[in-house]
């Protein structure tokens, strides 16, 4: 049976946080009314604006991402369309409001609905108050969260537009060396060529969204290395291991081409005997890890903080922020590892 994610994790701590300021305003509530009506009692204020506050976050923050299918809520906001939005606010509130009191009255042990005959404007006054509080609430973390994605997506697009520098350097270099093998190993420049026409083709693709599954990104980079080990001959070796129930797993396009161009750079072609490229994808509980080993010359120290790694931890905090992590180190055999790990996410 295939697990599903009612919050996907990368959104845990966002929800969270989003609670606390939600009881810390309740907190305020509760004061100010206890302060406002001197025959009232704190503990029952506290009760009412605590269950009121709680049920009307979670009838309208929840259901965004418990219901996203239904809703239509799509990531990186996981806000419905207007029409569904609207309805799902409405109900929320009012459920959120009508349990909320429902709870304050059996711990105060009266009912707030006899207001409306007892004291009609102070019963008006708290509907109104709530209401209004919580779709203060609503409209600011409506508002923070698209203006957060808007940020990521004009980051993301200065990202992918950097990431297409990378393309004409490496193109030149393929034509450079196929144009050498042309008349001395037509057999050599013809696999080369099939190579990279489906390497571009692929790239072509990638370049249009911020995400692919974890199976085309490494079908793409089994292009671009296949070039390069035609280039580099018996000098570049290269493996990539994935399991099959990860091929599907989401992940940014082109992040791990930096790191294989960095491998190659500074491990395979300063070593006269060349080195191994392995790569390597597996599941550690709710996370996700892929790690790109290569022999080699050994990491240099200060590891060259250059373009590719900066462009992979960029890319790395544009979509998802301190869930994500990439670490650099040498391994116990000498060899050098780029270790990138986030949260699983659901498949497409």
């Amino acid at each position: 049976m295939k697990h599903v994610c009612l919050i996907p994790a990368d959104q845990v701590r966002s929800l969270l946080q989003r609670l606390a300021i939600v009881w810390a305003v309740a907190l305020l509530i509760s004061l100010a009314q206890w302060a406002s009506h001197s025959q009232g009692r704190l503990d029952q204020s506290l009760v009412y604006s605590y269950a009121i506050s709680t049920l009307i976050w979670a009838f309208t923050d929840l259901p965004r991402f418990v219901l996203r299918r239904w809703l239509g809520a799509a990531p990186p906001t996981y806000w419905p369309p207007a029409g569904r939005a609207a309805l799902m606010l409405l109900i929320g509130i009012l459920l959120g409001y009508a349990l909320g009191t429902w709870i304050g009255d059996l711990y105060a042990g009266h009912s707030t609905w006899d207001l409306l005959v007892l004291n009609r404007q102070r019963f008006v006054g708290l509907l109104v108050s709530s209401v209004a509080i919580s779709a203060a609430f609503i409209g600011f973390f409506y508002q923070r969260g698209k203006t957060e994605a808007l940020q990521r997506q004009a980051s993301e697009a200065q990202l992918m537009l950097l990431q297409s520098q990378l393309e004409p350097h490496m193109l030149f270099n393929t034509l450079a060396h196929v144009r050498a093998l042309v008349q001395t190993e037509p057999a050599r420049a013809l696999t080369m060529l099939d190579h990279l026409d489906d390497y571009l083709r692929a790239s072509l693709q990638a370049t249009r969204q911020p995400w692919q599954t974890l199976a085309q990104e490494l079908a793409r980079l089994d292009d671009y290395l296949s070039l390069m080990a035609i280039r580099l001959g018996p000098r570049l070796r290269f493996e990539w291991v994935l399991p099959p129930d990860l091929g599907a797993q989401p992940v940014p396009s082109f992040i791990l081409q930096p790191l294989v161009e960095n491998a190659i750079r500074h491990g395979i072609e300063p070593s006269v005997q060349g080195g191994q490229i392995h790569i390597a994808a597996e599941r550690d509980g709710d996370h996700l890890h892929i790690r790109v080993r290569n022999t080699g010359a050994p990491l240099p120290k200060p590891m060259p903080e250059g373009y590719g790694l900066t462009h992979v931890r960029e890319r790395l905090r544009s979509l998802m922020g301190a869930h994500a992590k990439m670490t650099l180190y040498t391994a116990s055999d000498g060899s050098t590892c780029a270790h990138l790990q986030w949260p699983l996410r659901p498949a497409p």
